[in-house]
């Protein structure tokens, strides 16, 4: 499956390469629900809150409102989710799901004590934990930060806590030059979890053999360029 993802910066649905360059930005939010109306689930990341500077709580608010009521979509919201009213929050919005990231490891180990409330407040089926990774090793805080720590050393942990991963390989994030599949591959044999793969699809080959590995796909740039065959 197919999900679209509409990263928010400064009010704006904005691609990124690598999560530093902008290369694109888009104005009219609106639109681009009504284009992505025939895919069932959709991703909103707040990139502004993630790398603490400021927040798209508006757009977020309106985007989860049209997005459930005139479009029908399942919808995950992410980005800067530090706090469980904060991620509270997002779910009173319209979210279906909250994505986890950066407040999911502290000083490089998972972070169990606001994992467990989290898991409290909102049940464990309305997380998903990101996973973002560059170089094989964890990226935090908005992609700047990278961690000595690899996915697979953390997955089984953060398990008890989530419904599944939404796992980016930031390396090809936003270059339109394919993912890394054998990597999604050793992290499918790590977890029965779900998996969400992002960073770099696309082509629908690729979409196909992360179906096979009975993971879905999120997409930005290639949809946005209509580049995705």
């Amino acid at each position: 499956m197919i999900i679209p993802c509409i990263d928010l910066q400064d009010g704006k649905a904005v691609q990124l390469v690598r999560g530093r360059r902008r290369v694109l930005a888009v104005d009219d939010l609106l639109g681009l629900l009504e284009r992505f109306r025939s895919y069932s689930q959709l991703h909103l990341i707040d990139l502004d809150a993630a790398m603490r500077r400021g927040s798209n709580s508006r757009a977020i608010r309106l985007l989860c409102g049209e997005a459930k009521q005139r479009h029908g979509f399942h919808v995950r919201v992410g980005g800067g989710v530090r706090s469980v009213a904060r991620a509270a929050q997002l779910l009173k919005a319209g979210a279906d799901q909250v994505i986890v990231g950066t407040a999911a490891i502290r000083n490089g180990n998972v972070n169990h004590a606001f994992l467990r409330r989290l898991k409290a407040r909102l049940g464990k089926k309305k997380i998903v934990v990101a996973l973002d990774c560059e170089r094989s090793m964890l990226v935090v805080h908005g992609w700047r930060e990278r961690l000595s720590l690899r996915p697979e050393e953390v997955m089984r942990e953060l398990s008890r806590y989530c419904w599944g991963f939404l796992c980016t390989y930031v390396d090809n994030e936003g270059t339109l030059r394919g993912t890394n599949l054998d990597w999604f591959r050793r992290l499918r044999r790590v977890t029965p979890l779900p998996i969400i793969a992002a960073g770099g699809i696309r082509s629908r080959r690729e979409v196909r053999a992360l179906a096979r590995l009975g993971m879905d796909a999120a997409v930005g740039m290639a949809l946005y360029r209509n580049l995705l065959r």
